[in-house]
């Protein structure tokens, strides 16, 4: 079995977190998570308090586990749904695309467990003296919005720079990912592209399947020229189109930011292969079959707990 600080913290078996993917991360699949030990995340993203409340509710029908919210900072919706999260009495809180620091106060007080997403060293430790409880590294081979730095460099350098757990996020989906993420220093893993294809995962089944044909070379990171929001995603006539234009003479950072308004809707909800952006990491070309939420859990920590004990053969 895996002993790991931020189990003890959290009350969850496994030191997993699902991440907060927008359109993606509901009620039923953070219950699901969460049933099988980990600890389920429902996205706020870039919805409104209704929509929040009724998949906390959804939630708290399916488990009695802890569960999460992910807030996504710049959403315009992120003041009311800082409220929320208060009002529900939601465990922990894990926000991503931007500086939490104005709501840690209030979210502390309210006894809720602040983990923030980051991508530097700089941001570990600004969130840290915010009253942050930990923080999760993400490396550049996620999915979604994305840094500048690998899972491999930044894991073991927020490891060393700040005295809260660190969870390692970014290229990783068995349970070799997890094994080297505990070896870099860090006490557990955020896995979000290996749940998309979990049974309880209510994206559109379109995205399942060009998540398991994927191989190795099959994403795109996309939004680099204007120092905006780098976002990863599977390479599609979206990435292709947005790469076009993104490079072109006369593009702006504006006209570049209203291309992607929709575009993961249309991927996660309505399948659209041609015109979606179907968000996913490197290590798609690993995933390769539907299984429950449980399943995916419990057979990522037994092959972790493999290597890990057979790990003294390196040891002369």
């Amino acid at each position: 079995m895996i002993n790991s600080p931020i189990c003890e913290m959290l009350g969850i078996k496994y030191p997993i977190f699902q991440g907060g993917m927008a359109w993606i991360a509901d009620g039923k699949l953070a219950a699901a998570v969460s049933n099988g030990g980990g600890l389920g995340i429902i996205s706020a993203m870039n919805a409104d308090a209704g929509y929040l409340k009724n998949q906390i509710k959804i939630a708290k029908s399916l488990t009695d586990k802890p569960f999460g919210v992910n807030i996504m900072l710049m959403s315009p919706h992120a003041e009311e749904v800082a409220k929320i999260v208060v009002e529900e009495k939601i465990a922990i809180v894990t926000t991503g695309a931007g500086n939490p620091s104005k709501y840690m106060r209030e979210w502390i007080e309210a006894g809720i467990v602040v983990v923030p997403v980051i991508a530097s060293v700089a941001m570990a430790r600004m969130v840290e003296k915010s009253g942050a409880s930990a923080v999760i590294a993400e490396g550049q081979e996620s999915g979604g919005h994305i840094g500048e730095l690998t899972t491999m460099s930044i894991v073991p350098q927020v490891c060393s720079a700040v005295k809260i757990p660190v969870i390692a996020a970014g290229g990783i989906a068995d349970g070799r990912g997890v094994a080297a993420s505990l070896m870099l220093g860090a006490v557990g893993v955020q896995l979000g592209t290996r749940f998309l294809v979990a049974y309880e995962c209510s994206v559109h089944q379109n995205y399942k399947d060009m998540v398991l044909k994927a191989g190795d070379i099959s994403t795109v990171a996309t939004g680099k020229r204007f120092d905006a929001s780098c976002c990863r995603s599977l390479k599609n006539n979206f990435t292709r189109e947005f790469s076009k234009a993104e490079y072109a003479p006369d593009a702006t950072k504006e006209s570049i930011g209203l291309l992607g308004v929709g575009a993961l809707r249309k991927a996660a909800v309505e399948g659209d292969t041609k015109n979606g952006c179907f968000l996913a990491g490197q290590i798609s070309g690993l995933v390769n079959r539907e299984q429950s939420a449980a399943e995916i859990i419990s057979e990522i920590f037994d092959q972790t707990e493999s290597l890990l004990k057979g790990a003294n053969q390196w040891v002369k």
